[in-house]
């Protein structure tokens, strides 16, 4: 057994791991010289030999014959037998977690120190007294007594973060004012035990709220991938207790999962797969996402969490296919041969020569600006065309204009008569034209056909997985939906409603999926301090935020870490903004921040290439990421939307300022599709907020 390392001294980390390698293979060796300390405070501890100058502390424990290990921590020598010396690793017996704890130095006389109050403590307005957090909780007496006497949120965290796992977990949970029945089903505490030996320490190292700070290795060959991969944390995807109950449970219907970033949605979704999978070897799972870069950064994490999980190579055979939502429309256009051809027909009222090119990005354009349409502005451009095909037109299938001017627009923001329907039609039709003339099927096309032909055919698989929700468009639902049929378990989604960045706002039920009351909400971040997530949080105020459900979600979000407040610049030009840019990631890599985990975060591309510009030119080695894996000794340059689904120690989060075509496009836009915009915007903004685990620096362009 280990503790969760990855906190470990770079320098000597690799040795570490080969010590725990060679402690896993026999301990007996004679070079580990694992040995007991005299006078401990604990009789299970012992030393073991890392190198010259480096000790392991840990805990043994035996039972039925087998020896297991805790491993406390990896120190310089001396330190190490001090540390052995006075700590203990016990059952904690109010609710039977294990905890360490230094033995008490011994006092002739205590001191009693009575401070006069200045506020009245934090946690005391929340009601809390000494009992209900060491009687009830088991936080243990002094951290207790330390808890009741901060007066702010920032001291409460502060606090919490000196006490890692679960005891800093249920501090940040007092600190919102959760009820200790909240904070005991979340943390699945249960009732303490006096069972101090042996088996009662593995017992509790086996709960699931030790697995906050404990990590179970259970044979050779998950060892060797922990050595070979270099790190603790690289094998292992972290599960919170809140999330567990969610991977294993089965649901009558489709299920879903709210929360905001960095709460462990995408982690539910890893491990659930692998628990379906182990439920039942055959099954058919299909994890899917918005993008392609965030389907590759999916199935990373499947094989970290179990790199023998059967990974398919299609949507329908046995295992895990995993994809971008686009992508795997198109696996099952390829695998319908000709029949979907009719489909084409069914959605589009024709068939087209491919099904793979797409058209130009701006063909929607290319039509307005062809046509002598009468339409006003808000009508006449491509945002509102785009919109009302993948919203009205291919969700309902209609291939003629009088089709179209039956069908219901509920949600869009347009008025449109018969005489301006009969003019948007022409110029869909227009668009529909120059499609089948070069073959192309835009995206929502893709897969509005493919939910039609999956329609004739029938369901391919057994469970769908999706990531992102929040981006899904309309047709994207409908094919997903015809994907896996409607029985137990068929379709679990993670969402954010804040985080939504390119669809539009939807409703499920509209689509075939009813929830109805199969919806839960994540609440705690586990990688964004509480410094970024608050600056985060506050760029979403005064925006009215929907989920998948119409209903409206609350931006109340809380973070177990705490660290250095955003750095906000504004400066007058973007020769200025890239000099400040270049100058923060210079002081960073000077301070011998590996680059890798920089990342500076632009509006587009056409900045990107000018921040990475910047960087080469003074010295700051830097890379633009669009697709693919990033590079590694080089500072990261990428848009706010590549940037989903990342994360990064240090963030620059550089705004640029707005294009004079991109503020006439946003001039000619009806009200409710400007608000939208806004709200994307907001989102786009928390997003990029919430890439930085440690620090983030914001530069403002007047």
């Amino acid at each position: 057994m280990s503790k969760l390392a990855g906190a470990m001294d770079k320098s000597i980390r690799g040795k570490a791991m080969t010590f725990l390698q060679k402690l896993a293979e026999n301990d007996a060796l004679p070079g580990l010289h694992v040995e007991p300390i005299a006078s401990a405070a604990d009789q299970r501890v012992r030393t073991g030999r890392v190198d010259d100058g480096w000790r392991a502390v840990m805990f043994r424990a035996d039972h039925d014959g087998e020896t297991h290990y805790v491993i406390h921590g990896v120190w310089p020598h001396d330190q190490a037998i001090a540390i052995a010396r006075k700590v203990r690793l016990t059952v904690n017996p109010v609710n039977g977690l294990p905890q360490f704890e230094d033995a008490p130095a011994p006092t002739e006389h205590p001191t009693i120190v009575v401070a006069p109050p200045v506020e009245r403590p934090l946690l005391a307005r929340h009601g809390y007294q000494l009992a209900d957090l060491t009687d009830r909780l088991g936080v243990p007496a002094e951290v207790a007594t330390q808890a009741l006497a901060v007066t702010s949120e920032d001291a409460l965290l502060d606090l919490a973060a000196r006490h890692e796992g679960w005891l800093g977990t249920i501090l940040v949970s007092l600190g919102a004012g959760d009820s200790l029945d909240e904070i005991a089903a979340t943390m699945e505490l249960s009732e303490g035990t006096s069972d101090d030996t042996d088996q009662g320490l593995l017992d509790s190292l086996r709960r699931p709220a030790a697995q906050l700070q404990f990590t179970i290795i259970g044979d050779q060959q998950e060892l060797r991938r922990v050595i070979e991969g270099g790190d603790f944390a690289a094998w292992r995807v972290f599960l919170h207790p809140e999330q567990r109950r969610y991977v294993d449970r089965s649901y009558s219907g489709p299920f879903r999962l709210t929360g905001g970033a960095g709460t462990g949605k995408t982690v539910v979704l890893v491990h659930r797969a692998r628990a379906l999978l182990r439920r039942d070897p055959s099954t058919r799972i299909v994890l899917t996402t918005f993008t392609t870069n965030l389907a590759e950064s999916l199935r990373d994490s499947l094989r970290q969490l179990d790199p023998d999980l059967p990974i398919a190579d299609r949507p329908g055979a046995a295992g895990v296919y995993v994809a971008g939502v686009d992508a795997l429309a198109a696996a099952v256009l390829r695998a319908g041969g000709a029949a979907v051809d009719e489909a084409m027909r069914e959605v589009l009222g024709e068939a087209r020569t491919s099904r793979t090119p797409r058209p130009p990005s701006t063909r929607w354009r290319d039509v307005v600006e062809a046509s002598a349409t009468e339409l006003p502005a808000e009508a006449a451009n491509e945002t509102f065309l785009t919109g009302e095909y993948g919203q009205v037109v291919l969700p309902n299938r209609i291939t003629d204009e009088a089709g179209y001017l039956r069908v219901r627009r509920s949600g869009r923001g347009v008025a449109l008569d018969r005489r301006k329907r009969s003019q948007v039609w022409s110029l869909i039709a227009a668009y529909r034209a120059q499609c089948r003339v070069d073959g192309s099927l835009d995206f929502p096309e893709a897969s509005a056909v493919a939910a039609c032909h999956l329609g004739h055919v029938g369901p391919l698989v057994d469970h769908v997985l999706v990531d992102e929700g929040q981006d899904l468009s309309p047709t994207h639902w409908q094919m997903l939906r015809a994907l896996v049929g409607e029985h137990a378990d068929d379709l679990f989604i993670a969402e954010d409603a804040h985080q939504r960045i390119y669809g539009a706002r939807l409703v499920l039920a509209r689509y075939g999926i009813k929830i109805v009351g199969r919806s839960r909400r994540l609440t705690l971040n586990y990688r964004t301090t509480a410094e970024n997530l608050r600056y985060a949080l506050d760029r979403l105020a005064g925006g009215q935020y929907t989920d998948l459900e119409d209903q409206w979600e609350e931006a109340t979000y809380r973070s177990v870490r705490s660290g250095p407040n955003p750095q906000v610049s504004t400066v007058g030009s973007l020769s200025d903004e890239l000099d400040h840019v270049a100058g923060q990631a210079r002081r960073w890599v000077d301070e011998k921040v590996p680059p890798e985990t920089i990342a500076v975060l632009v509006p587009d591309r056409a900045l990107r290439e000018r921040v990475v510009a910047s960087l080469d030119a003074k010295g700051v080695p830097a890379a633009a990421l669009d697709r693919g894996r990033p590079p590694t000794d080089r500072v990261l340059v990428m848009t706010t939307h590549r940037a989903k689904g990342m994360e990064f120690a240090r963030v620059i989060l550089a705004k640029g300022g707005r294009t004079p075509a991109e503020q006439e496009r946003r001039r000619v836009l009806d009200d409710k599709e400007r608000t939208d915009l806004e709200l994307r915007d907001r989102s786009l903004i928390y997003v990029a907020a919430t890439r930085a685990r440690d620090e983030l620096v914001v530069v403002d362009r007047r």
